[in-house]
């Protein structure tokens, strides 16, 4: 088992976030995401060997959104590890990561159609900033914090968590 990195992008236009709506699926290793449960998290997902952070957000945002980026700053790391010992099991390179979250900005309108979707994904959506107070977005911690780390100009170390 190794650790991986995750580039996540927290991009907002015109007073509303980009995200992605999952249904879960995997309430046998996660029970607080029971079967079927709506969630929401971040678009982004995991480096490659011999890729950058920086090109890895901009890859997995335009695989899962269609949409090109370009970023403004590396805003939080936050390190998550499962102790769920199903998860671990079924999902073992996925269960200690290391979430690097950047702010960025569309580089225009044009969008490509969307050429991959994670486990669980159902699209990508625009919701109001103010409306992920209200929404199941996970990592959690990232919610917890999400208005600290969308107004601070400096990197935020979110902390480690067994989840």
């Amino acid at each position: 088992m190794g650790i991986r990195n995750a580039a996540k992008a927290l991009i907002i236009n015109n007073g509303k976030i980009l995200v992605n709506k999952n249904r879960s699926s995997i309430g046998d290793c996660y029970p607080d995401l029971p079967n079927g449960m709506i969630y929401y998290d971040l678009p982004g997902g995991g480096q490659n060997q011999y890729e950058t952070l920086e090109e890895a957000v901009k890859r997995e945002c335009l695989e899962e959104t269609g949409y090109y980026i370009a970023i403004d700053r590396l805003a939080a790391i936050y390190e998550e590890i499962s102790i769920n010992e199903k998860f671990r099991a079924r999902f073992e390179r996925y269960a200690h990561k290391v979430h690097f979250l950047f702010v960025c900005y569309l580089t225009g309108d044009s969008t490509k159609p969307m050429a991959e979707k994670d486990l669980d994904m159902l699209e990508s959506q625009w919701l109001d900033v103010e409306e992920i107070k209200n929404i199941p977005l996970y990592p959690y911690i990232i919610k917890l914090n999400f208005e600290m780390v969308l107004n601070s100009r400096h990197t935020l170390y979110l902390g480690s968590e067994r989840v």
